[in-house]
């Protein structure tokens, strides 16, 4: 039997590159956005290429009832789902504190919320099959003090860890994975200033996702892709506070 991966926010960036990887290793898609049209041209492409089932289905993840459908789309077991890519994400150029209160409640549906929703709903199937995965795409800004996205990152990372190892024994993994500073449309949607970036810092979208599938078949429950972040995620962990916080100030 074929597997299927739904994957949010698959137009471009890591989503992307997680629905071109999977295809190609010949799993069926269902991929989730609000741009039908960028939709229907990737599905198009990934039929086409890989003779892949890719089905369209458009939604905003911060509307209640696009969120329902897409969470109902998932415990479908007449269609199931058998790894979950919780990728749809974005961020606002501003510290908490000064940004308009109405964006931030976006940025925590979209982190928070609809992630919540969408593992619930494949914890709640993948149990009753006895397989399955999810992976949580959160970020190794999750480790430092960096306003209300590290937040939710945060409590991304601890969730999925804990739903590891809690749903093991139905033979469902979860993944948190934590990437650092990736070439994707992320900075430029939220219109941040990444000159000072460092070359050396950042990663592709490709190289993102094949880490990420790699520590899924080990069972890994976090991936941080990379030597060089995963040296960086734990120094945030053991270092003084205030240095880690006034390090992670930079690209934003």
């Amino acid at each position: 039997m074929t597997a299927r991966a739904l994957v949010t926010g698959p137009t471009a960036g890591i989503g992307n590159s997680f629905a071109r990887l999977l295809a190609a290793q010949g799993t069926d898609l269902v991929l989730v956005a609000r741009d039908e049209q960028r939709l229907e041209q990737l599905a198009q492409r990934l039929r086409a290429e890989h003779g892949v089932d890719a089905e369209v289905l458009r939604a905003d993840l911060t509307d209640d009832s696009d969120l329902a459908r897409v969470a109902n789309r998932i415990t479908d077991n007449a269609r199931p789902v058998d790894l979950l890519v919780n990728n749809a994400g974005a961020s606002i150029a501003g510290w908490f504190g000064t940004t308009d209160i109405a964006d931030e409640d976006r940025q925590l549906d979209l982190l928070v919320r609809a992630p919540m929703h969408l593992m619930d709903a494949a914890l709640k199937a993948m149990s009753g099959r006895g397989r399955g995965a999810i992976i949580n795409v959160a970020s190794v800004a999750a480790f430092t003090p960096r306003g209300a996205y590290s937040a939710h990152k945060s409590w991304l990372v601890n969730l999925s860890q804990w739903a590891h190892l809690q749903y093991a024994e139905a033979g469902i993994a979860v993944q948190a994975l934590c990437p650092g500073f990736t070439r994707t449309e992320f900075h430029q949607r939220m219109d941040a200033d990444i000159s000072d970036i460092p070359r050396w810092m950042w990663l592709t979208s490709d190289k993102v996702a094949k880490a990420s599938l790699k520590d899924l078949r080990k069972g890994k429950p976090l991936s941080i892709p990379s030597l060089r972040y995963k040296v960086l995620a734990t120094l945030a962990r053991h270092l003084p506070i205030r240095l880690v916080a006034n390090v992670a100030k930079r690209g934003r």
